[in-house]
């Protein structure tokens, strides 16, 4: 079985999968598979490694740090669905940048990544800097992650450059922030696209990724050979949706100081769950969903946890613009 899941390892990161992602999930848990990627015959080794996360497939099974205030601040962020990548930065220009092959060593991509990503931090930025992040393709495309996968893949740099993909960061070595949420806001305003940003809207994700926000309670944790323990991924084999009433808009603080609007809801159940508030994310998620005080909307649970809003349910209503005045109502949590 361990040589089959190998094979399957392989061809998934080459974006040709043998079974779906929740078989796979399933018969690892079974076999006690563990390895994650696969080795790069002709591959360049990262100058951090790209460690996976731990997969959780209920919170009851969850570290300890994610139900211990003492801790600080848990963030989540959705789990992108597509192929993870390395960029090199050395004094701030794009030297070189790798498919995550088995997490130590990689395939040379650099030609196609700088079609992708900035090629020059406008920052100063001395020494190294390793950038971590998922390129991936819109949900509207059949077979999204396989399409963008096989992009890396591709001999020809003409037809990458017509491939509808995107560079998604979500992580930096070494930090420069004290918290992660203030290190991905920085590299947004560098002119990435980071996973604080709405993206789960227009990209396929298979989880949610929750960890400690400030780097120093993370680092902490610990490491094993595979994993950071300062975070973990919620994996989930079906989405539930309902059809609710958006009642208000609120904004909340969290400990980090970001803040974000949240929609409260009539409540509805999902699941074993009654829901009233889901996360937007940011304002813009107002705009894009055309969404109004009293407009019925779809609302889900992402990884059977996190609900949010997926589209306004009666989109043939033309959309004016809202009177931002309208969603002024604000509400500080920590």
């Amino acid at each position: 079985m361990h040589k089959f899941l190998d094979r399957a390892c392989k061809l998934y990161y080459e974006g040709k999968p043998l079974i779906k992602d929740h078989e796979f999930d399933s018969l690892a848990r079974k076999y006690n598979y563990k390895k994650v990627g696969h080795t790069v015959t002709d591959g360049v080794p990262h100058n951090f490694p790209m460690r996976s996360l731990q997969k959780v497939f209920n919170l009851e099974d969850a570290p300890d740090w994610y139900s211990d205030p003492s801790w600080g601040e848990v963030v989540c962020s959705p789990k992108l669905d597509g192929a993870a990548v390395s960029l090199l930065y050395i004094n701030g220009r794009l030297e070189l940048a790798l498919t995550r092959g088995d997490g130590k060593v990689g395939k040379d991509i650099t030609d196609k990544m700088k079609l992708l990503v900035p090629n020059k931090l406008n920052f100063v930025a001395e020494g190294i800097i390793q950038l971590t992040g998922e390129v991936v393709a819109p949900k509207e495309i059949a077979n999204a992650r396989n399409y963008a996968a096989g992009a890396l893949n591709l001999k020809s740099i003409a037809e990458f450059a017509c491939r509808r993909i995107q560079f998604v960061l979500y992580g930096a070595e070494p930090n420069r922030k004290e918290y992660w949420t203030h290190e991905m806001d920085s590299y947004g305003h560098a002119g990435f696209v980071t996973v604080l940003e709405a993206v789960d809207y227009t990209y396929p994700t298979d989880g949610i990724v929750y960890r400690l926000d400030k780097f120093s309670k993370h680092h902490m944790q610990g490491f094993t050979s595979q994993h950071p323990k300062g975070a973990f991924a919620l994996k989930s084999d079906k989405t539930e949706s309902v059809i609710s009433t958006l009642k208000k808009v609120v904004w909340q603080v969290g400990k980090s100081g970001r803040i974000s609007p949240v929609a409260i809801l009539d409540p509805v159940k999902i699941g074993d769950a009654e829901i009233s508030r889901a996360t937007l994310h940011n304002i813009s998620i107002i705009d894009e969903l055309g969404l109004e005080i009293g407009c019925q909307v779809e609302v889900v649970r992402s990884g059977e946890i996190i609900p949010r809003i997926v589209r306004r349910v009666d989109e043939d209503t033309e959309h004016q613009p809202s009177e931002y005045d309208e969603w002024q109502d604000y509400d500080s949590e920590c």
